[in-house]
């Protein structure tokens, strides 16, 4: 064919063979062009070895003969142009192997595929779409996605929402109803997403799969978004709708391994070629990464879906499963390792270091996520310091533990306890994305609420908490469809998620209110997510009540006006007058309840401000009392410095200036005067002194106006010291005239009033 610009160079070669032909897309598979003034395609195709290959299509009635493509000098790649070829129109290649077999592939590097259950490749012009989400594009590569709320959808988009028509979803016969198309994706599920507050939307694998019970995970066309929902425009159009709306998109990706069926890669060229071995659980074939041209395929299949369809993030599926050369090998007789005697795979760790190292260099703005379920160490760590480069890996753990709590019942979860703190142990030894995943709600497992122990009230209101739980801990945030409004049934693939249970109960409304403030509530409060990945974003307050099941801690954000108290009740029980350790002195107001009423909760909430006082509580200085809710969580802000006014000092008693003699004797006289008056008292005046100290003792607590009598009756002991002499006279004088009254007892009947008079500062002390 005479030369075009998807023509095949010796450089070309040499870099496919590398390893580094980082963007063969742009020629290998089939392009359009036009050789010698005729429209058509080119075809290139790696068939290493074969004897023959030709393309076969509609374009000349799968005639094997017609269009013969030319094989390099060297590298195994057969290449051509077939004038009259048409966009939309079906081809595959025919290969004649080294041993006589033939094979009718699908071309690996297909834009387009034919609609399962058909298995040919489809001839497509990519530069039909007029991107117009220039301003997200231009923002995404401005921000680091690090300091930004990342909080994901993860939807598989042939079973979010169908039409009820009761058809299948490719509308040929019965079913869950018939698939959504990317253009109504691009409306219904954007707004939605929009709508509830959501940051990012993960999709399942889109890449063409013959099977819909793999989901996605067992591809044949790499390059090719299903053909399920629409073309390859379509899907641009959805993405660019996303974008237009502030949804991040991040796709699903399989490098460890490709589905067997004949049509796709296995065996492509009659032997082993892409693959290496079959996997030993999945059925499916684990690819050669030591094969350069296999390197190439894989590395710029994650570079086109960053390119051409501008995604902004790829979660790199089973890459434990990459890892280690015995994932999956229970007969210790079977197990391999390698030249360090050790049973990583080393060939497969280089490669996928070189995936995310490219996919830096070319697109540094975009996520690099890994699903890895192990304790491997470093996994979002640069591999110049012996990481794997990732930005994110899946926290396994976190979503283990704190389900197996979930699911524990009441009385036993202070048993438990340590499963929702063990977390914050290795929380910031990578950086985590908390999965509440599609894995988690099929094979048996049951739904999210279906875990929750109870009543249907506990239910809802503990899973209520789990997704406050998960949307306050460190990390980003990941929900599957449905998780959202309560859907007591597994997943199921070949139906679309129970939307009627919004319109019928009220619970399942209430509910999906909720997680809709709580996405909006995590998006606005800085605290929650400006540290997620370090160390200086949270604090616990109190880990271990483990007997109330109650756990507080604070997020910090970047200024300390973003902190946020959190305090989540993993019982039923209410606390009236709860105290809480605060980082900080201060007035705190309520900003977030689950159990508000309208969420579905019971409406133990606070109202008001919650001022602090210096009260010592969970090892923080200063402590506020609040109403803990039943199965609930509250967030707390702090609003400013506390209102709370500390009492005044005990006030010390005034010190009665000493007094001389001679008023001392006045005194006394005066005594003398009133001793008829008195001398009825079977107890002599003198003895009611220490009733009438009581005065004094309640003045140390709080300054008391003293009464006239008591005044005078009460001298400190530094005047009584030296009044004494003259004292000593007069209380000769009151006991001479007390005897000589003591006949007198007409005068009896006012002694009980002085008595009482004495008595009433002695119950206010004992009163205080």
């Amino acid at each position: 064919m005479g030369a075009t610009e998807h023509t095949i160079t010796k450089d070309d070669l040499y870099l496919l063979a590398k390893g580094d032909w980082n963007r063969s897309w742009e020629k290998m598979g089939a392009h359009k062009a036009t050789v010698d003034g005729q429209d058509g395609y080119t075809f290139a195709v790696w068939a290493p070895g074969a004897r023959k290959v030709t393309v076969i299509g509609e374009f000349n009635e799968w005639n094997t003969e017609a269009d013969p493509l030319t094989e390099t000098p060297n590298g195994g790649v057969w290449q051509g142009f077939v004038p009259g070829a048409a966009e939309g129109q079906l081809y595959k290649f025919y290969i004649l192997c080294d041993d006589g077999s033939e094979q009718y592939k699908a071309d690996p590097y297909a834009f387009w595929s034919e609609c399962p259950p058909g298995t040919a490749s489809r001839l497509a012009d990519l530069s039909g779409h007029v991107w117009k989400d220039g301003l997200w594009m231009g923002r995404r590569g401005r921000t680091d996605h690090f300091k930004r709320p990342l909080n994901i959808y993860e939807v598989h988009l042939g079973s979010w929402k169908r039409h009820d028509d009761g058809l299948d979803g490719l509308g040929t016969g019965e079913g869950g109803g018939s698939y959504l198309t990317y253009d109504e994706l691009s409306e219904e599920l954007v707004s939605y997403v929009a709508d509830m507050g959501y940051t990012h939307i993960e999709l399942m694998p889109v890449m063409e799969h013959p099977f819909d019970g793999s989901w996605g995970y067992q591809t044949t066309g790499y390059y090719a978004p299903t053909a399920r929902y629409g073309d390859p425009c379509a899907f641009m159009n959805f993405v660019d709708k996303c974008h237009q709306a502030n949804i991040g998109v991040i796709l699903d990706w399989v490098p460890g391994g490709f589905c067997r069926d004949i049509q796709g890669l296995v065996h492509f060229n009659g032997h082993k070629l892409y693959e290496k071995e079959e996997h030993p659980n999945w059925g499916t074939y684990k690819f050669d990464y030591a094969r350069g041209e296999v390197r190439t395929f894989l590395t710029s299949n994650a570079l086109f879906w960053l390119e051409a369809y501008h995604a902004d993030g790829i979660r790199m599926d089973g890459v434990t499963s990459m890892l280690y050369l015995n994932f999956g090998v229970d007969d210790p007789s079977q197990k391999k390792f390698n030249e360090k005697g050790t049973e990583e795979d080393l060939v497969a760790i280089d490669f996928v270091r070189h995936v995310n190292e490219t996919v830096g260099k070319y697109h540094p703005d975009a996520m690099m996520m890994a699903e890895e379920s192990t304790a491997w160490p470093l996994v979002t760590r640069p591999a110049e310091v012996g990481g794997l480069g990732f930005h994110y890996k899946w926290d396994m753990g976190w979503m283990n533990d704190t389900l197996n709590y979930c699911k524990t019942d009441f009385p036993y979860r202070p048993g438990n306890h340590n499963l929702l703190t063990f977390s914050m142990m290795y929380a910031y030894s990578e950086n985590y994305v908390l999965p509440l995943s599609h894995d988690e709600v099929v094979h048996g497992k049951a739904s999210l609420i279906q875990r929750q122990p109870g009543d249907w009230w506990r239910q809802f209101a503990g899973l209520r908490n789990l997704a406050f739980y998960q949307m306050t801990h460190p990390g980003a945030k990941l929900n599957f469809m449905g998780n959202e409004i309560a859907q007591f049934i597994e997943w199921r693939y070949y139906e679309g998620i129970q939307w009627f249970l919004t319109d019928e109960y009220d619970t399942h409304r209430k509910f999906q209110h909720f997680v809709r403030e709580l996405n909006r509530f995590f998006r606005d409060n800085k605290g929650l997510w400006q540290h997620n990945y370090d160390e200086s974003g949270f604090e616990w307050i109190d880990a271990d009540n483990s007997e109330q099941s109650i756990v507080s801690y604070v997020r910090h954000g970047d200024r300390p006006v973003d902190d946020r108290v959190v305090v989540i009740n993993f019982d039923p029980a209410t606390h009236e007058e709860f105290r809480l350790g605060v980082p900080r002195e201060g007035n705190y107001v309520e900003v977030f309840n689950t159990d508000a009423v309208e969420f579905g909760g019971s409406g133990v909430i606070n109202e008001g401000t919650l001022v602090s006082t210096p009260t010592a509580t969970d090892r923080c200085e200063d402590s506020i009392v609040l109403r803990v809710p039943p199965l609930a969580g509250v967030v707390l802000k702090r609003t400013g410095k506390s209102s709370y006014v500390a009492p005044k000092p005990k006030a010390a008693p005034k010190k009665a200036a000493p007094k001389k003699a001679a008023p001392a004797k006045k005194a006394a006289a005066a005594a003398k005067d009133e001793a008829p008056a008195a001398a009825p008292a079977k107890k002599a005046p003198a003895k009611k002194a220490p009733a009438r100290k009581a005065p004094a003792k309640a003045a140390a607590e709080k300054p008391v106006a003293p009464k006239p009598a008591a005044k005078a009756a009460a001298p400190k002991a530094e005047a009584a010291k030296k009044a004494e002499p003259a004292a000593s006279v007069a209380e000769a004088r009151v006991k001479k005239a007390a005897a000589s009254a003591a006949k007198a007892a007409p005068a009896a009947k006012k002694a009980p009033a002085k008595k009482t008079t004495a008595k009433k500062p002695s119950k206010r002390s004992t009163k205080r």
